[in-house]
């Protein structure tokens, strides 16, 4: 898989201090000297073969215990060999994305009157396909489409309104299954999901996760724009029936949930000191390792300490109170979320997530674009190419997204070789809110399972499909999926390896 890694540029005003400091590898073997004799909690008689995946760095910070965890290192495995894509165990992520596509002809008969070309259907399908004009910012990572897929599951008479696209789309396209009837109702917008989301049934799964990791599950999200300030239009991550996993909305405090430090502390200088007080013993564990290990050990730290830079950077965009129509840099802040999520599967922290770039029916104005009001009301005032050019700028960020995933460790593997992130949002298109055409994408090949670039086209075919087809690709024994007329024990040969 092609490997591309491009870095969002930050202003770096407020922290040039940072630029002057010395990079942590030059602090690792200068700054620090080995004690031979030390005391220190991987003192001499450690048995470093003991070590767990998990295995952190510990150090005091003002007096309080602060930690980082490793990534993974040749030292943690017998033979001392690197894993391959195919041996690692894969990660799953699930990228969502609001209000569909724009509308064409394929969407319905309204939808084929107003004329408007299909940018987003691929022409020829199989490995390898020509990226259309809205795939494509995704093409340098070689994402995977899936065209014409449909939700299967039957419509209840009552309550009214459960085939409303915005309702009975999301729930199929994230869980398999209807909006539970019993709590529906649609003219104050109240619905519920019968059972979890793809990521909750991956996390849950308990061939999975072969030993528990700190987090089974990460839930972020960027934009804060709501259609409704409750229920299900707050988050894409469901457990069950009324219970949803809200998404981490600020990167700070992400960065302290996965990097154990206190978020009553609030000075940017506690957050640098972090790594500082963990150096010296870095430096005891470095003299035990090989090239190999070292170097990943010190890119490792780099790459943390460069993102407390940037985090410092933008302080107030981060702590700021956001409300209503926040109408910051979508993409910086995903690439910012995209750099911590892969940080902690680096770690082991966690291997799954989701991450909600737009939420349901998102009202997020995208003044960026010169659209004036918010996308739910774009969509249903029909401006086809206001929400072209919102498609298209959520297909840049989820790019931007996969970027953090694509940088090569020192094998040469990617992440995005070992896991696979699914793409897709609540229907096929928001004008009409048409479920025709709903889009997945997918983007990794799972340890080598799945095929890169490939598109399948299958017209009216059972969204399920695609998501029986990712379960399968994790290697997960799961035989069928889908409910309420959605069952399918089919997936798409076309995908697999």
């Amino acid at each position: 898989m092609k490997k591309t890694h491009k870095r969002s540029s930050a202003n770096l005003n407020q922290t040039s201090h940072y630029n002057a400091q010395p990079s942590v590898a030059t602090r690792l073997r200068e700054r620090y000297t080995l004690e031979q004799n030390s005391k220190g909690s991987l003192g001499q008689g450690t048995n470093l073969r003991g070590l767990s995946r998990r295995q952190v760095l510990k150090g005091l910070l003002g007096g309080v215990g602060v930690q980082l965890a490793l990534p993974q290192l040749e030292l943690f495995s017998a033979p001392a060999f690197a894993q391959s894509a195919s041996q690692a165990q894969p990660f799953f992520g699930l990228f969502y994305w609001a209000n569909g596509t724009p509308w064409h002809a394929a969407h319905g008969g309204q939808q084929a009157q107003a004329g408007h070309p299909d940018l987003w259907t691929p022409n020829d399908v199989g490995q390898n396909y020509s990226f259309s004009p809205l795939i494509n910012p995704l093409a340098r990572h070689q994402v995977s489409v899936i065209t014409g897929l449909e939700p299967h599951t039957e419509i209840p008479g009552t309550p009214a309104g459960q085939g409303d696209g915005h309702m009975r789309g999301f729930m199929v396209a994230l869980t398999g299954d209807r909006p539970q009837p019993e709590t529906f109702d649609h003219s104050s917008h109240t619905l519920t999901a019968l059972r979890a989301t793809l990521d909750q049934v991956v996390a849950r799964h308990p061939d999975f996760y072969q030993e528990n990791p700190l987090y089974r599950s990460l839930e972020v999200g960027v934009s804060e724009a709501r259609f409704h300030g409750y229920g299900h239009w707050n988050a894409i991550s469901y457990n069950g029936p009324n219970s949803q996993n809200l998404p981490i909305l600020d990167p700070g405090v992400l960065y302290d949930r996965l990097f154990n430090v206190s978020v009553d502390t609030s000075e940017l200088d506690r957050r640098s000191a972090v790594l500082d007080a963990v150096l010296t013993e870095a430096q005891q564990l470095n003299s035990y390792l090989g090239q190999n290990d070292r170097i990943r050990l010190e890119a490792h730290l780099e790459h943390l300490y460069a993102l407390q830079s940037r985090l410092s950077a933008s302080q107030q965009a981060c702590e700021a109170p956001l409300v209503g129509n926040y109408s910051g840099d979508l993409i910086n802040k995903t690439r910012v979320m995209g750099d911590l999520i892969a940080t902690a599967i680096r770690c082991g922290l966690t291997r799954c997530f989701s991450l909600q770039l737009t939420s349901p029916a998102s009202t997020h104005i995208f003044s960026n674009l010169s659209v004036p009001d918010g996308m739910h009301k774009t969509c249903h005032d029909g401006h086809w190419e206001r929400v072209r050019s919102i498609t298209q700028y959520q297909m840049e960020a989820f790019a931007s997204f996969l970027d953090a995933f694509a940088e090569p460790d020192a094998s040469g593997m990617s992440l995005l070789d070992q896991g696979l992130i699914y793409g897709t949002s609540e229907y096929g298109e928001g004008w009409k809110h048409s479920v025709k055409e709903l889009p997945v994408l997918m983007a990794g090949t799972a340890g080598g399972r799945l095929r890169s670039q490939v598109h399948v086209r299958s017209a009216g075919g059972n969204l399920c499909t695609a998501q029986l087809s990712a379960l399968r690709a994790l290697g997960l024994p799961i035989e069928s999926f889908g409910w309420n007329g959605a069952n399918t024990s089919d997936t798409f040969g076309e995908l697999f390896a």
